[in-house]
């Protein structure tokens, strides 16, 4: 096999493998922390930290006594509070084109929300689900550019 040959196959297998493959982007990360507050992470329980990475997927659970302060990379701002669970089960994001989907799950506890970027995205061009929405086992709430809180009761 001639040595072309070689390089031409190890490309396309290293595009194959790349393109196949998804990346884990990070969506956020945590601006501050207090008491007992986790990120869990698949199987994974790892403690909030001041800077740490946020995935999709991601949920965030506090104690007690814990809050988590979070900033996404289209800048909404999160502030979670005590005895809170809530996932971050999507964020997809073009920092190009300033849109995307971003879905939170309040399971229990309390959020208080500034929106960023993500809510301004106008559905017209996109698929179905768009912007912002955050779903609690009561209903779910469509952010457009806004402030709110959000609390979940036990």
């Amino acid at each position: 096999m001639s040595l072309l040959m070689v390089r031409t196959t190890l490309l396309l297998a290293w595009l194959t493998a790349t393109v196949a493959t998804p990346a884990l982007a990070e969506i956020g990360r945590v601006k501050s922390s207090t008491g007992a507050a986790n990120v869990e992470r698949a199987a994974q329980k790892l403690p909030a930290a001041t800077g740490q990475e946020l995935l999709a997927g991601d949920w965030l659970e506090t104690g007690k006594d814990g809050r988590i302060s979070l900033t996404f990379v289209d800048n909404t701002r999160f502030a979670v509070g005590p005895d809170s669970r809530i996932a971050l089960s999507k964020f997809e994001y073009n920092a190009t084109t300033q849109k995307g989907s971003f879905i939170a799950r309040v399971e229990r506890g309390s959020i208080a929300v500034v929106t960023g970027r993500i809510t301004k995205t106008r559905c017209d061009d996109m698929p179905v689900q768009c912007g912002m929405q955050v779903e609690t086992p009561d209903g779910d709430i469509d952010a457009r550019g806004t402030r709110f809180i959000i609390t979940v009761r036990k």
